[in-house]
C-alpha cells in the first residue's frame, strides 16, 4: 500500500514538474504524446477510485500478478486509444490536465491510503483484495512514469524500490527472472518491448528473447 503512494506521487509529481512544451513531445507509448499519456493517468486514477469504491462479497479470482493478462501488441485500432488522444487534445492548455490530474490523483491517492488492504474489490469482472489490487498498480505507475520520461532526460526517474517490486512483478508474471546484469529499469523496458535487446542483451536472455515482448493489459 505505501508503494502505491510512494510510486504514485512521484509520477504525479513528474507530470506537475514538466514544462507546458514537453506535453507536445513523444512519450514511451507508441503513437502517444506526453499530453496522450498524461490523459490516460487521469483515467487510471478514476479506474481507481471506483475500484477501490466497487465492494466484492466472493472469494478472490486474482492476485497482483495474475491481475495482469498477457495481450497481443496493440495496432493503434483501439477506439479507447482514439479517444484518449481526442481528450488530451481538447484541454488545449497543459495547466488544465495537470489540473485535473492533481484533483483526481490525488483523491485516488487518498482513497488508497484510507482502503483495509483486506477488502475485496471488483474490477474487470475479476475480485481483489484491495491491497493486491494497488500493488498490481504499483506496476502500471513505474511503467508509465518511464513512457512519460522516456524523451525527457532532465525529468525524475521513478523510484528505485518501485522499480524493483515492478521487476519482481513482471518476472513473475514471465515465470522466469531476467539476467542479473540486467538494471531493474532495463529488465521491464526489454520485457515490456519498450526498448530493443542489443545483441549482447539478447544473447544474455538465450531462449526466453523469443518469448519477449511481455504486453500486459
Amino acid at each position: 500500500m505505501d508503494l502505491f503512494s510512494r510510486s504514485w506521487t512521484a509520477l504525479r509529481t513528474a507530470v506537475a514538474e514538466l514544462p507546458d512544451a514537453d506535453f507536445a513531445r513523444p512519450s514511451g507509448c507508441t503513437g502517444w504524446l506526453v499530453r496522450d499519456l498524461v490523459c490516460h493517468l487521469v483515467i487510471d486514477a478514476q479506474d481507481v477510485l471506483i475500484t477501490l469504491v466497487t465492494p466484492a462479497e466472493s472469494e478472490p479470482t486474482r492476485d497482483a500478478v495474475t491481475y495482469w493478462d498477457i495481450v497481443e501488441t496493440p495496432t493503434g485500432d483501439d477506439p479507447l486509444d482514439a479517444l484518449i488522444v481526442r481528450l488530451a487534445a481538447a484541454y488545449e492548455e497543459p495547466g488544465l490536465l495537470k489540473f485535473h490530474l492533481d484533483d483526481v490523483g490525488s483523491a485516488a491517492g487518498r482513497a488508497a491510503g484510507l482502503a483495509d488492504p483486506t477488502a475485496r474489490v471488483g474490477t474487470r469482472g475479476q475480485v481483489l483484495t484491495a491491497g493486491d489490487y494497488l500493488s498490481a498498480y504499483v506496476l502500471e505507475w513505474t511503467l508509465h512514469h518511464l513512457d512519460l520520461i522516456e524523451h525527457l532526460p532532465d525529468a525524475a526517474q521513478p523510484p528505485a524500490e518501485g522499480l524493483a517490486r515492478s521487476r519482481e512483478l513482471l518476472e513473475r508474471i514471465a515465470g522466469a527472472a531476467f539476467p542479473a546484469s540486467f538494471s531493474d529499469k532495463d529488465a521491464l523496458l526489454i520485457g515490456t518491448g519498450r526498448r530493443a535487446p542489443s545483441a549482447a542483451e539478447t544473447a544474455e536472455l538465450g531462449e526466453w528473447a523469443a518469448k519477449l515482448p511481455l504486453v500486459l493489459g
